[in-house]
């Protein structure tokens, strides 16, 4: 049962980890306007403008916010359906710009975020969430 345990928190802790460091460079390294400018190529799509502002404001801060929420285990399953759009968000945008583009970095984050939202809840004790329902028990 231990090896459940090792499992499931190593999981979580090394997504949070990908995606806070992500959303660390996009929000403190490169600052929303550079992340924008990386959305550019997109203003030549048929997406209206407001949504690729969103899109670039929504990754950022959910890639940060959410991965460390991840890392401490809050909200889990609220930021693992945040990162998943995240992922919908990036391989729709990629996929617009260049049909054939390397999805790599988008499968291993969406393995690892569906056995997170596949395992058994009682697999995952290592996180502040078991410790808040031990203490209502």
């Amino acid at each position: 049962m231990l090896n459940h345990t090792v499992v499931a928190f190593f999981a979580r802790v090394l997504l949070g980890v990908i995606f806070l460091m992500q959303g660390i460079g996009k929000v403190f390294t490169w600052g929303l306007d550079g992340v924008y400018n990386s959305f550019k190529p997109y203003e030549d799509t048929f997406l209206p403008k407001f949504s690729i502002v969103f899109a670039a404001y929504y990754t950022s801060y959910a890639e940060l916010i959410c991965g460390a929420l991840l890392i401490i285990g809050l909200f889990k399953n609220y930021a693992l359906y945040a990162l998943a759009l995240v992922l919908l968000i990036v391989s729709f945008g990629h996929g617009l710009t260049s049909p054939i583009w390397d999805m790599s970095h988008v499968m291993w984050r969406s393995m690892l975020l569906i056995f997170l939202l596949v395992i058994p809840q009682e697999w995952d004790k290592w996180q502040i969430e078991s410790l808040i329902r031990k203490e209502k028990s």
